[in-house]
């Protein structure tokens, strides 16, 4: 019921689809007003979402005040000293919340577009680390488990920058890795637990918690019924509501994900309210080497490599890449209605393939499932599931 939902009837799905399809649109004004965003079907269904400029507006008001909170006066003089140059590592080729961001920051002036940098998620890492090496960023804005991966690389020193920051999004991080990444670059590092729904939702402290804007979305952590869950207690999901976006509104909206609500003020000092999040984390697909590769007989991909790859491919509803073995890959999908499932999946097959052998794993097996995707206990369709899991 998409075409219910935005208060501009202007607004459709048919419009916004066909917007949402065209990557050189990316980063553009949709019907001259709004800006759109896709996600990458993390729940099982890619969401397509429409925001007004006020949203936007707070957006970039709260993006500041995470920062802030990050950062001393110190650490920003010295990302200015360096010319403030940014490497942001993420989805391309699509209208995804992050690579619109970039695309509008790196509008206007010449001087902000070269001090920003753009490298794909499913970029090989020695080529991520050798375009790195020579851009030498100030700030590093990657998915969390890219981050992990660039930090056994800055460990074993063949990734030689020395940022400021680390940036975070999208995932959530194993026990230990933040402390792991920091340590390995000597940055600050900071993340965030966010929504395309709601981008600001909130941004993460050095005590682990992740601090709601209260002041611009509702976050009510539920049971299985809807029913309020009290502090301290993990709730099956978490209803949020946006209050920011007027021209599709976010009300007591599913994100899927299971939360804890911090019932005491957090000791890091700020009054704002405190989460933790239970149900996402980063899955890295890690592969057995072919014949003795350069890591010491393993190779690393993260899961938005998978997932940036398939999320194009045309007539894909839902997918889901699970590791059965060390080296195979078991594809299971649900065609959209009117696409030829065969077809389809030849073209899923090439594209994971072709990514495989950028990263020297042609010898991984790539199947094609019969069953279709399968839901998690809560609720959601995970896209990449790792072997271990």
């Amino acid at each position: 019921r998409f075409d219910d939902w935005p208060t501009d009837r202007g607004v459709t799905v048919e419009k916004a689809r066909a917007f949402a399809e065209d990557p050189d649109l990316v980063g553009e004004r949709f019907l001259g007003g709004y800006t759109v965003a896709t996600t990458s079907g993390t729940t099982g269904t890619r969401g397509i979402f429409v925001m007004d400029d006020r949203s936007l507006a707070v957006t970039n008001a709260l993006a500041t005040r995470m920062v802030g909170a990050w950062l001393s006066i110190g650490d920003v003089l010295r990302i200015v000293a360096r010319g403030g140059r940014m490497a942001m590592v993420m989805a391309t080729g699509g209208h995804f919340a992050s690579a619109v961001a970039a695309a509008r920051l790196r509008k206007g002036s010449r001087l902000r577009a070269r001090a920003i940098q753009v490298f794909p998620v499913q970029t090989p890492l020695p080529e991520l680390v050798a375009g790195l090496n020579r851009f030498r960023p100030a700030v590093v804005a990657p998915y969390a488990s890219t981050a992990a991966l660039l930090a056994g690389e800055q460990e074993v020193g063949r990734l030689r920058i020395d940022p400021v920051l680390l940036a975070l999004a999208a995932e959530g991080l194993p026990a230990g890795e933040r402390d792991r990444i920091a340590g390995a670059f000597g940055a600050k590092v900071g993340d965030s637990y966010a929504a395309t729904e709601v981008p600001f939702l909130s941004y993460g402290c050095t005590h682990g918690w992740y601090h709601v804007n209260g002041d611009w979305v509702v976050v009510e952590p539920v049971d299985a019924d809807h029913r309020p869950v009290p502090p301290g207690e993990r709730s099956h999901t978490v209803l949020v509501s946006n209050l920011a976006n007027r021209v599709q509104p976010i009300l007591r909206y599913d994100l899927g994900d299971s939360v804890v609500q911090r019932p005491d003020p957090c000791s890091c000092g700020d009054p704002l309210p405190a989460i933790r999040v239970q149900g996402r984390a980063a899955d890295v697909l890690t592969f057995p080497a072919d014949h003795g590769g350069r890591d010491a007989g393993r190779v690393a991909v993260p899961p938005l490599a998978f997932v940036t790859v398939v999320d194009r491919t045309p007539g894909i509803e839902l997918f889901q890449v699970a590791q059965t073995a060390p080296a195979t890959l078991r594809v299971r999908l649900r065609s959209a209605a009117g696409a030829d499932p065969d077809r389809v999946w030849r073209a899923v097959r090439a594209e994971i393939t072709r990514l495989l052998a950028e990263h020297g794993l042609g010898h991984v097996a790539v199947e094609r499932a019969a069953e279709p995707p399968e839901q998690s206990p809560g609720g959601k369709y995970r896209t990449v599931i790792p072997l271990s899991q």
